[in-house]
């Protein structure tokens, strides 16, 4: 069974940057398509990036597309989101999220692929 735990959140001003991490126990990221997603109070949860396993694509959303980047430190078994540029629209709790399965870009944007979550870790942006 693997654990996700997020960490780097936390309240940052409009302009500034974070950098989540997501660490696994009980497996190997490099054996996983890992995602971030995020959820605002009283939207839904909603696809952020993601980074294939296969071949190491990687896929944004058109909201942080150009700001933030995902990226693996296979050493360490992290998977990072570094967020540039943060606006108060990036307000919300963060998830990462693992799949097991082969899927094409466009189906790692839903929830349904992902075998495993972490709990979130809140990023809150002042204006």
């Amino acid at each position: 069974q693997v654990q996700l735990v997020e960490s780097g959140g936390g309240l940052v001003q409009a302009g500034g940057s974070l950098r989540l991490s997501c660490a696994a126990s009980g497996g190997t990221l490099s054996w996983y398509t890992i995602s971030w997603f995020r959820q605002a109070p009283g939207k839904e949860r909603e696809f952020v990036a993601a980074n294939r396993r296969t071949d190491g694509s990687t896929y944004y959303s058109d909201s942080v597309k150009g700001r933030f980047a995902i990226s693996r430190d296979n050493a360490k078994n992290t998977v990072n989101l570094q967020m540039n540029t943060l606006n108060p629209e990036d307000t919300a709790v963060y998830y990462c999220a693992a799949a097991r399965g082969i899927y094409s870009g466009p189906v790692l944007y839903t929830r349904t692929p992902y075998d495993y979550w972490g709990q979130g870790t809140q990023v809150t942006v002042s204006s």
